[in-house]
């Protein structure tokens, strides 16, 4: 299981090393500066500013010097927040973009699991229908649609819930954002549990089972679930990135205090650090959560170790 665990560390880091190089390159080479304006700046002023970000040096040192400080944890400067560093917007805005993406991936994980063993069950009737009909809601409509309808229906019309902003600890202002992020999550695994489970209630040990007279429940709880949960804890790492990703573009809809308005902004302002620290910071968040789920697919299936 150790040398398992390293081999994973392994092929990692490269693809870490990629993902930064690519990232750098591609916010260079994109058009416009962050110091770019309507009124530009007199020649000595910018010469002063880009000296001080280490804009007027070569591009191989420029990202040299960056990978240095990535290496030792400092994504650099922000350079439209003139009075914080990247890792401290990001430290400031994570604690809440976590919160809001963990709520959403425990409530979608536990629906998802509930709802797919549901319709297995019940093959071919009407909660596997009502479950069939909200995947296709909830893998159709992008999270940003779904924000600003239930913005205007429940929040604006209805008034039942607040449309947006954040005074403070409030579980009625995480409702709708967490709905908006857990919908699509929840959708895919319940049709992941759910294709998986129908699989499985048709292999021979189940029959085998069956024909003993043990009753259904104890069934699925003992041979059942747990072969049935691997293509769910596949989806597990890719999923919670997705919603972390995701939770982005609804903190920045519903004027949540996340990592989302600092990145949104930093790209409106073409704020190289921000943007690229951001990115970068995903990356490897990505990374450390699918080596956590191939740690538990393992865990879950001892094949997977040897190959």
């Amino acid at each position: 299981m150790i040398n398992y665990v390293l081999r994973r560390i392994l092929a990692a880091l490269p693809i870490a090393f990629i993902a930064i190089t690519l990232c750098f390159i591609v916010m260079r080479a994109a058009p416009g500066g962050p110091f770019d304006r309507e009124r530009p700046l007199p020649p000595a002023v910018m010469q002063n500013v880009l000296a001080h970000y280490n804009l007027d040096k070569p591009l191989w040192e420029q990202y040299w010097i960056y990978v240095s400080g990535v290496l030792q944890g400092d994504f650099g400067p922000s350079m439209t927040s003139y009075d914080f560093s990247v890792s401290q917007l990001l430290a400031i805005g994570l604690p809440f973009t976590l919160m809001l993406g963990m709520i959403a991936f425990v409530l979608a994980t536990a629906v998802g699991i509930i709802a797919g063993i549901i319709a297995a069950v019940k093959q071919n009737q009407w909660p596997d229908y009502i479950l069939v009909f909200a995947v296709m809601i909830g893998v159709i409509i992008p999270n940003f649609l779904m924000a600003a309808l239930l913005q205007l229906g429940i929040g604006v019309h209805l008034g039942w819930l607040p449309a947006g902003g954040w005074p403070g600890f409030s579980i009625p202002h995480l409702i709708m954002p967490v709905l908006v992020l857990s919908w699509p999550h929840a959708a895919r695994i319940s049709r992941l549990m759910r294709g998986s489970m129908i699989e499985v209630l048709g292999t021979n040990y189940i029959r085998t089972a069956k024909s003993k007279g043990i009753g259904e429940r104890l069934i699925l709880a003992r041979h059942a679930v747990k072969p049935a949960l691997i293509p769910v804890v596949s989806y597990l790492g890719p999923g919670l990135s997705y919603l972390l990703t995701g939770s982005l573009v609804v903190e920045q809809v519903f004027g949540l205090p996340g990592i989302g308005r600092y990145f949104i902004n930093a790209a409106l302002n073409r704020d190289y650090g921000l943007v690229l620290g951001t990115t970068i910071f995903y990356v490897i968040l990505i990374l450390i959560l699918n080596l956590l789920v191939d740690i538990v697919y393992a865990w879950i299936d001892p094949k997977v170790r040897y190959r």
